[in-house]
């Protein structure tokens, strides 16, 4: 009888030790994926990026069905690159740390940005999921790329790209 009541005991405390480190890692995975929307600034709104984007240069457009895009990773809708913003009318999947990169090769994977990450330009910060403007630094030429791509920094995910010329 004694024995029996150590090994539930045992049971008892694998249990409680397993549901709290469950509910433990749940947490700080939700708390990675929901604090950037969360503490996103406000959007840009469709009259500015209109405005921007009526300067622009260039556009292309994200499309959530592409190879390296999936239902937690994707963007949609029209980028417009002038030499000095690019802009997003549409929406990007929320998520941490995204950085906004020129390529010179159309890249749709995380491997084919890996493998092309040497000819990439990092341009910025995209920090508002609806909507978006990020200044281009004046030390990028945007006519020597033809891609631009979304990318989430923190975990090496491919969101989204576009060609543009």
């Amino acid at each position: 009888m004694f024995q029996h009541r150590q090994t539930y005991a045992f049971k008892k405390t694998i249990t409680l030790i397993n549901t709290h480190l469950l509910a433990g890692v749940l947490g700080v995975a939700l708390g990675i994926y929901l604090l950037p929307i969360l503490t996103a600034p406000t959007a840009p709104a469709a009259s500015e990026i209109s405005n921007l984007s009526s300067q622009a240069q260039y556009s292309g457009e994200f499309q959530k069905n592409l190879e390296g895009s999936d239902f937690l990773h994707w963007g949609e809708g029209k980028v417009s690159l002038s030499p000095t913003t690019i802009t997003l009318m549409g929406k990007l999947a929320p998520g941490p740390d995204y950085k906004l990169y020129l390529s010179p090769k159309f890249v749709e994977t995380e491997a084919a940005f890996n493998q092309e990450k040497t000819n990439i330009v990092l341009v910025g910060d995209v920090k508002t999921f609806n909507n978006f403007v990020v200044d281009v630094p004046q030390n990028i030429d945007i006519t020597k790329y033809d891609t631009v791509i979304v990318w989430c920094e923190s975990f090496g995910q491919f969101i989204t790209a576009a060609k543009y010329q």
